[in-house]
């Protein structure tokens, strides 16, 4: 069985770059400091105009918890129509109660903009109160695949739990580990012979073509935000395909 490889890009050079290296799909978002938020329709439309491979969408609409406003789900849910008409391939989302508890009639919501096309619950799951339920609720509100790092803070403290998921939702729903996830976490994966899915960043960054550098003004906290570019990593890329290789050949 083949594995499909994701990588979630916030920036149009990592998504043709992504495409050109090898990824199987990629996750469009914003904001990489907040670990991801909706992207522009200009974005999108570039990116499915330049790449094959399919294009999904994170919908998120700002940093913080995902507990939302009945405002903030009429945002998202207008940001799925919008996103759908430029080419959407599936959407990754996520709505939490104020409980923990994964919110069905928020995220059904969603869905009813969503229409046919797939959707993934993203890492909300990591920090929902109870992950079995969680699931079952997310099953239940037609979500396709869950994003997880184990309920921990990377895959390597949630392997445990991510094989477990692997081989009692395999049938239902697809486990698509992502978090911190490596190369050398792909074999144990892959010896479930349920792994469907993987998920990441592959990430590095390049130094800025800018040639000036204001001496004395900052737009941020991080001193090297405007020496840097956040991009993909080639040789990254190259290490997932090849863990993959006994089963697939790219």
């Amino acid at each position: 069985m083949s594995i499909l490889l994701e990588a979630p890009v916030f920036t149009i050079e990592a998504g043709l770059k992504a495409a050109k290296f090898g990824i199987d799909r990629l996750e469009l978002c914003s904001d990489f400091g907040e670990g991801g938020e909706t992207p522009s329709a200009g974005a999108l439309s570039f990116l499915k105009e330049k790449v094959q491979i399919p294009v999904f969408v994170m919908i998120r609409p700002r940093g913080g918890d995902f507990v939302y406003s009945p405002e903030e789900l009429y945002v998202m849910r207008k940001d799925i129509a919008i996103l759908k008409s430029h080419g959407a391939d599936g959407f990754v989302f996520g709505v939490l109660d104020k409980n923990g508890h994964v919110d069905k009639e928020a995220c059904k919501y969603l869905m009813y903009a969503v229409e046919d096309l797939p959707c993934t619950f993203h890492r909300a799951f990591d920090i929902s109160r109870d992950k079995e339920k969680a699931m079952e609720d997310i099953i239940s509100c037609g979500f396709q695949r869950i994003l997880t790092s184990g309920g921990e803070n990377d895959v390597t403290k949630g392997m445990s739990n991510i094989l477990k998921w692997l081989d009692q939702a395999s049938n239902q729903i697809i486990i698509m580990p992502g978090g911190g996830l490596k190369p050398s976490h792909i074999s144990e994966l892959i010896n479930t012979r349920k792994l469907q899915e993987v998920h990441a960043s592959c990430k590095t960054f390049r130094p800025t073509e800018s040639n000036y550098s204001h001496p004395s003004v900052s737009l941020s906290n991080d001193p090297n935000a405007f020496k840097q570019v956040l991009t993909i990593d080639r040789t990254l890329v190259t290490e997932f395909l090849t863990e993959f290789t006994p089963n697939q050949s790219k």
